[in-house]
């Protein structure tokens, strides 16, 4: 309904409406965004565990934890080995260079009563010598440990793998199944409101409650394009192709019925007299439609500034005629003379007033 056809106060007091409208369909959004949001508690929260041959899984685990833990261990005695290594190198290069020097003095003083001293130095290079080979050894030990425990690693894990892959594969399965029944649980929810929001729409919309009936459509739509449409399955975008197809299915066919109704009401509110289309059309109707500058009767274009045109030339109901009192041009559709407020319509002896009809003589 055009605002140009109500008066003041119900205009404001259609705005304030409006925001009754749009606050009761916020609380319904919220209050289904919350019952929305707790469905996928309906289901439990599946793992890899849930799926996985725990038999055969939890001794390769058990063996890649222990390879790890051994791994380290190992790693941790190499770097304490490989300091004593580098200690030992120290030491037994300290002492041959030291020998080197004693060495030389000797074969320039060669004085014999140095050969004790001389294996005594000897047998020091040889034991600080051994001492390296042992650090060296000690290095390659634990080397080899981890070498061995890594080794265990991997092939415990690469079994393990094996066992994931496949316990991977039934939790996307089953989490695919989930997702289906958590959406048929939103559709279940969504769906009535939608089905209910349409039937508000086509009989409710202008009823006395129509705030809280386009409050609810508001929530429905939401509901449905917000808390369902963007969980709906892909596989590929077929279903939501498919799905947009039928949707566009519907909402045409509903569409093209409702034009072919119209189409045909028209043509029969066409066929009847001009008095009878204008007192089945509405006043707030006929003058939402004049300020849209068509025809109340068959809403096509009709030039109402042209004082000629008293008849709409595409359906021949009348859009203005004469007041019956002062022979002013007005509105057919209004219901008061502008130039003189008579009421329209009002027979001659209607407009004599009661004041003027004298009653007749009783002599």
């Amino acid at each position: 309904m055009s605002s140009k056809s109500l008066r003041l106060s119900e205009k404001w007091f259609r705005r304030g409406l409006w925001v009754v409208a749009l606050v009761f369909a916020c609380f319904l959004i919220g209050l289904g965004s919350t019952i929305v949001g707790d469905l996928p508690r309906v289901e439990r929260t599946l793992t890899l565990d849930d799926f996985i041959d725990r038999a055969a899984a939890e001794p390769l685990r058990k063996t890649v934890r222990d390879s790890q833990r051994a791994e380290q261990e190992a790693t941790r005695e190499r770097e304490q080995a490989e300091l004593a290594l580098i200690a030992a190198q120290q030491a037994s290069r300290t002492a041959r260079e030291t020998f080197g020097n004693w060495l030389a003095t000797r074969r320039v003083t060669a004085q014999p009563d140095q050969d004790t001293e001389l294996i005594a130095r000897t047998k020091a290079l040889d034991t600080l010598k051994a001492k390296e080979n042992e650090a060296e050894r000690a290095v390659g030990a634990q080397r080899q440990v981890a070498l061995d425990a890594r080794q265990a690693r991997q092939g415990a894990q690469e079994k393990l793998s094996v066992l994931e892959e496949a316990a991977g594969k039934a939790l996307e399965a089953e989490s695919r199944r989930v997702e289906l029944r958590v959406f048929a649980y939103r559709l279940a929810l969504t769906l009535p409101l939608l089905v209910v929001a349409g039937w508000l729409f086509a009989k409710k919309r202008k009823s006395t409650w129509w705030p809280f009936v386009w409050g609810f459509i508001l929530f429905a739509l939401f509901a449905f394009f917000v808390e369902l449409v963007p969980y709906l399955p892909s596989y590929g975008g077929y279903v939501r192709y498919v799905v947009g197809i039928v949707l566009t299915v519907l909402v045409g066919r509903y569409a093209i019925i409702a034009l072919n109704r119209y189409l045909a009401r028209q043509k029969l509110a066409e066929a009847q007299p001009d008095t009878v289309r204008r007192n089945e059309l509405g006043y707030d109707t006929a003058l939402a439609r004049l300020a849209k500058g068509v025809c109340p009767g068959c809403e096509r274009p009709v030039d109402l500034k042209n004082t000629e045109i008293d008849f709409c030339p595409h359906c021949g109901i009348g859009l203005f005629d004469h007041c019956r009192a002062c022979d002013a041009r007005k509105s057919a559709f209004s219901r008061f003379c502008h130039a003189c407020g008579t009421v329209a319509g009002a027979a001659p002896a209607e407009l004599l007033g009661p004041l003027q009809v004298q009653p007749a003589s009783t002599t």
